[in-house]
């Protein structure tokens, strides 16, 4: 089968090869997906470069969200062959991936196409996680969302929504400003021109938000701890903006807030449970009709590096989809 392989650290479109390597094959507890639809995200530049907080050995493929069918399973697996299903691999810029059956969420039933499908479980599992495992988010509070017209932020904008929460947003072009609001913010605030402090401000009457989702760092880090009202809540998803940033806690202690770290992916290992409880409330919300990812574009698994620059630039919104085994029409 053919996979996007890094054989050395750098940049996606020095680095990555399309290579004819092995079909995987399950082992006990794990399926196998043959893949409709692999998301691109910035984790994947990240993994690149070396610098994501995972560090598999080279070569590695990267990719860890797809959709498509389970094709062969491992012994004490219940799904069966020719289950529809979204998975978190470890390797999904390939034609077929290999994963734990934690991983995979059985899909039958929901009106997803498969590119939406490939762009739901780690964004919207992300950023359910934050608002109400970590942030504690009640109905009538106010919610501050970082990069919102990404994949993890116009999942969190739509959760908030969801839930009974008044969203601001930010994002850094008048396009994701427009995406930013097509999620569900009632304001949308340019994080480079507006000045984001006064702008919250304004919007809250001198108040502030009750949570920050943040997955950016930075300075937005720090003026998003100036933008949290009395026993505000402040959620560190990331630092996709390069720079991990110092909580000063002195601030912390004058305003009596919180700063939590959302590390996602732990939550396979020790809590497994929460995993799927927090899927099927996914599941729920997209019955509802509630949620729905944002689509950049789809594209063939070829364009996978100029597509992992362009996420690296900023340059997309929402999720990045490639079809590994056939183009849309």
């Amino acid at each position: 089968m053919r996979a996007w392989q890094v054989h050395r650290l750098g940049e996606p479109a020095d680095v990555l090869s399309l290579d004819e390597v092995p079909d995987p094959r399950p082992r006990p507890g794990q399926v196998v997906v043959e893949v409709e639809a692999s998301a691109l995200g910035f984790p994947d530049v990240l993994l690149c470069r070396g610098r994501y907080q995972r560090r598999p050995d080279l070569p590695f493929i990267p990719g860890g969200e797809v959709a498509g069918r389970v094709s062969a399973v491992g012994e004490g697996v219940s799904l069966r062959v020719g289950d529809r299903v979204a998975a978190l691999p470890y390797a999904g810029l390939a034609e077929r991936v290999v994963v734990r059956e934690v991983g995979v969420f059985p899909l039958e039933g929901l009106d997803l196409g498969w590119a939406a499908a490939a762009a739901f479980p780690a964004a919207y599992q992300t950023g359910y996680a934050a608002l109400h495992l970590r942030g504690r988010v009640r109905a009538g509070e106010t919610v501050l969302v970082h990069a919102g017209a990404g994949a993890v932020g116009s999942a969190t904008v739509q959760l908030a929504v969801a839930a009974g929460a008044r969203v601001l947003a930010t994002a850094g072009s008048d396009d994701k400003l427009a995406r930013c609001r097509e999620a569900g913010a009632e304001i949308a605030v340019n994080n480079r021109t507006d000045g984001l402090v006064a702008a919250v401000k304004e919007a809250t009457g001198g108040r502030g938000v009750d949570v920050v989702v943040d997955p950016v760092g930075g300075r937005v880090f720090a003026d998003s701890l100036r933008c949290l009202a009395f026993d505000g809540r402040l959620v560190a998803v990331g630092f996709s903006s390069g720079d991990q940033p110092q909580c000063p806690v002195n601030r912390v202690l004058i305003k009596n807030v919180s700063v939590v770290g959302l590390h996602w992916g732990l939550y396979a290992a020790e809590r497994p449970d929460l995993v799927g409880q927090v899927h099927r409330r996914l599941r729920e919300l997209v019955e509802r009709g509630a949620l729905r990812p944002l689509i950049f574009g789809e594209y063939p698994m070829e364009e996978v590096p100029a597509l992992l620059e362009k996420v690296a630039a900023g340059q997309t919104w929402g999720r990045v989809v490639v079809r590994p085994n056939e183009m849309p029409a």
